[in-house]
């Protein structure tokens, strides 16, 4: 059957916890308070409703997920006018099998770029995860904020998909609006 990508259904909730709640446990024992570590059941549906939450089934088994959240159509502050790519877990049985490559190239050419037209997306991750920043500044992604949350540094990323679109509409700075 191989491997098929696909948006997570309600059906899927509890197997995309599974998977978060595994894949994030290292970020946990490091005292990084990502939702995606501690999320209950709840929050993992209502991420579903809200988001675009993809996941990549290996024979039928859900292996990885990621989410793609558009804040600006639910009325929410963004710091970037670009989709938001979250909640990315790996099932640690498949950790550097090329899973999470092959999610994130998906979500970002098929997704993002062909369907979505998006001039370019974002992320977040701890500054002190001691390589989480190197592999997405692998994956072309460049750092344009700093915030600290939770008692963490969190670094935001950007990655430009489609250069003539992202010059046109000119290098949108942080958006943030700071209370």
């Amino acid at each position: 059957m191989g491997d098929v990508i696909r948006l997570a259904t309600l059906d899927d909730a509890a197997i995309v916890h599974d998977v978060s709640i595994r894949g994030y446990k290292p970020l946990k024992d490091m005292d990084i308070k990502f939702v995606g570590a501690t999320a209950d059941l709840a929050t993992v549906e209502e991420n579903i409703r809200r988001n675009a939450n993809y996941v990549l089934e290996r024979d039928g088994r859900i292996i990885a997920t990621v989410t793609v959240a558009f804040p600006w159509a639910l009325g929410e502050r963004s710091i970037q006018p670009y989709p938001f790519i979250w909640w990315f877990a790996v099932d640690p049985e498949f950790k550097r099998q090329g899973v999470g490559t092959a999610l994130l190239d998906y979500v970002e050419q098929r997704v993002l770029v062909d369907q979505i037209k998006a001039p370019a997306v974002y992320l977040a991750t701890a500054t002190r995860h001691p390589w989480l920043v190197s592999i997405y500044e692998h994956r072309g992604y460049v750092g344009f904020y700093e915030h600290e949350y939770e008692g963490d540094n969190i670094v935001f990323l950007r990655k430009v998909l489609n250069e003539e679109l992202f010059a046109e509409l000119g290098n949108v700075e942080v958006l943030v609006n700071q209370e």
